[in-house]
């Protein structure tokens, strides 16, 4: 395995305390993949005139979601025409301006397709420590004020771990292990990485296939890998593989457990609600359901329903138990990002526009109680933290907030 030690490019170098809050969104759709932030109270009647806290410009593109530890965000960025310079940037909750922002040059290849950018995968804490990844199969980990620990280059280990599209795949940290997964139409794997100084505890091959979607979390120490071959359930310690399921599934949007992680909601054959057995055998089918077929976005559990967005950017609303269609609501899109939700209401970034629509699942039937119409091209998707919002374009990252938050 090769460490590559690469030269650093510091810009703004300011160090201050970072002051712990209730609800940190450590990674891609929140602490355990499932979306949700239910102590969080984000505005609900979403409005231009006034819940905008701030909107501060970005240094680079980027599809990554923020993250958010105590009064600091963070997300990463690519800049220069060919995207070789990668950024890790680290801003002001309170009033969005930067606090030091990382450069990098790239090491592996950063070709991807127009729609999307290298800095596509959303960066991983484990509250101490950020960990980013890049298409350009760049890996670095640094400390909250910025200062870095260790980077490795993948494509210099795995040279042929890319393709032309680009990769989306979003790092996740269980068990105290960082999981990566690499697929493309040639050197694909999924490997456990030691947080400490990036080396490989695990790695296995999977199929020679493009896929985005991200690991997710079933419990404290397991695993699933999504792909076109289906689901794959491995000990995020060791990478031994627990249980499969070889029906197939969507290469975009990822999987979602149930808040218990006893149900796994896979989008295969519209939606397959899988029940893993203590044997570690074939899971259980519970049900599966040809209508509720999502497009881009990834499905999410809110209480006792499911809520997946189909190709033509209708939401459906199913009970999660039977897979039972009980309401739909066409929202404006399209979508590329995925929702996200408080205890109360579910939020989602359309491409064009950037129109952010807040959803009240409160009644009968989902309703829209408020849009925010941010005027650039939103592909990534939202966090929620500390009663906000925060979403980012290429340009851009805006936190939505009551005006006391």
């Amino acid at each position: 395995m090769t460490l590559n030690y690469i030269a650093i490019y510091f810009t703004s170098i300011l160090t201050f305390s970072i002051i712990a809050q209730a609800e940190d969104w450590l990674q891609f759709r929140g602490n355990h993949h499932q979306g949700l932030a239910l102590n969080s109270s984000p505005p609900t009647n979403i409005d231009s005139e006034k819940h905008i806290a701030w909107k501060s410009a970005l240094p680079g593109r980027g599809l990554s979601s923020p993250i958010i530890i105590g009064n600091r965000v963070f997300l990463t960025a690519a800049s220069t025409a060919d995207q070789t310079r990668l950024h890790v940037i680290s801003l002001d909750s309170t009033n969005g301006k930067i606090v030091w922002n990382r450069e990098f040059w790239a090491t592996g290849r950063t070709i991807c397709h127009d729609k999307t950018c290298v800095a596509a995968p959303t960066p991983v804490s484990d509250g101490t420590h950020i960990y980013a990844l890049y298409s350009s199969n760049d890996l670095l980990c640094l400390d909250l004020d910025g200062n870095l620990k260790w980077i490795r280059g993948l494509m210099q280990d795995y040279p042929n771990a890319s393709n032309s599209l680009g990769l989306a795949s979003s790092p996740i940290i269980v068990n105290e292990t960082l999981i990566v997964q690499i697929e493309n139409d040639s050197d694909s794997f999924v490997a456990g990485i030691d947080l400490k100084n990036g080396s490989n505890l695990w790695k296995f091959p999977r199929t020679k296939k493009a896929n985005w979607t991200t690991p997710i979390r079933i419990n404290e120490e397991d695993i699933a890998i999504q792909g076109s071959e289906g689901l794959t359930c491995v000990k995020a310690k060791t990478g031994k593989i627990q249980w499969a399921y070889g029906e197939g599934a969507s290469t975009i949007p990822s999987s979602v457990t149930s808040k218990d992680g006893s149900v796994v909601y896979v989008p295969s054959n519209g939606i397959t609600a899988l029940k893993p057995r203590e044997d570690n055998n074939t899971p259980e089918i519970i049900w599966q359901e040809a209508q509720l077929r999502p497009g881009t976005s990834s499905p999410i559990i809110i209480d006792e329903n499911i809520y997946i967005i189909n190709r033509a950017g209708v939401l459906n609303a199913a009970n999660k138990t039977t897979g039972e269609r009980l309401w739909r609501l066409r929202l404006e899109g399209p979508f590329s990002g995925s929702p996200v939700a408080s205890k109360t209401h579910m939020y989602i970034a359309s491409e064009r526009k950037g129109l952010l629509q807040a959803i009240n699942l409160q009644g009968k039937e989902g309703t829209i109680s408020g849009t925010i119409e941010l005027g650039e091209t939103i592909l990534g998707t939202p966090a929620i933290a500390n009663d906000s919002i925060y979403v980012r374009s290429d340009g851009h990252l805006w936190k939505i907030s009551n005006p006391e938050g």
